[in-house]
């Protein structure tokens, strides 16, 4: 299908681009998800007729853009959802946030709790029922001075509902063009992108690094400050 950035390929996973503002699953907006698109880009390439099998694996928020993993068997979704519960499965963000950092690396720990009702999340107290820990660590790789705007390069250690968004809000650093969590930037796209996957194959066992990067423009220019994300 036209206008799918497919990164990797094989007879078990599929690794595309997702871009933003597309649904990972189908929701009740009704809009194109992923799997549609995926699953007709399959039933197009291989000329199969009826339904195609695709697993999703994980999500990403649909403002979110980066690189996404589809199984195209059942036994490579089970084996990639084990992946993922037993954090073997690396997912790596990069994000552009208000305000100039005081360290150049580093790590929160907050517990949050979901809000069904709102659909939003907030940093809560260890103590409060239904409240789930959550990790990840910071980089900070380039400031632009004049926009006051940092480049962040964030490793997840445990997979939240809007973990990033909400841990970088409550730690004064919201995302740039956070409508839901965020200061600066209301109107304009989230800066939040999926950059790195690494998995081990389900089938080959092979280590495996995917990566994508959205173009450097609007927001992202300040890309354009640093020579290598690794």
């Amino acid at each position: 299908m036209s206008g799918l950035k497919v990164i990797f390929e094989d007879n078990h996973i599929i690794v595309v681009e997702k871009m933003p503002n597309i649904p990972s699953q189908a929701d009740k907006t009704g809009d194109i998800d992923m799997i549609t698109i995926i699953k007709q880009y399959l039933k197009e390439k291989y000329n199969k007729p009826g339904n195609v099998y695709l697993g999703l694996v994980h999500r990403l928020d649909r403002p979110v853009g980066g690189v996404m993993i589809f199984a195209k068997t059942s036994k490579a979704a089970s084996r990639l959802s084990n992946q993922v519960r037993e954090k073997v499965f690396k997912k790596r963000y990069i994000t552009v946030v208000d305000g100039k950092l005081q360290n150049r690396d580093g790590i929160l720990e907050d517990y949050l709790y979901k809000e069904e009702r709102t659909n939003t999340s907030r940093v809560v107290k260890k103590e409060k029922k239904n409240s789930k820990y959550a990790k990840l660590e910071y980089q900070l790789l380039a400031y632009d001075e004049k926009k006051d705007l940092s480049l962040l390069k964030i490793n997840l250690f445990t997979g939240r509902h809007h973990q990033i968004r909400v841990q970088l809000s409550n730690f004064g650093h919201s995302i740039f063009g956070d409508q839901k969590y965020g200061t600066r930037g209301r109107g304009k796209q989230i800066a939040l992108w999926a950059y790195e996957l690494e998995i081990i194959h389900p089938v080959t066992k092979e280590k495996m690094l995917f990566q994508s990067l959205p173009e450097k423009k609007g927001t992202w220019c300040i890309l354009k400050n640093i020579d290598a994300l690794n």
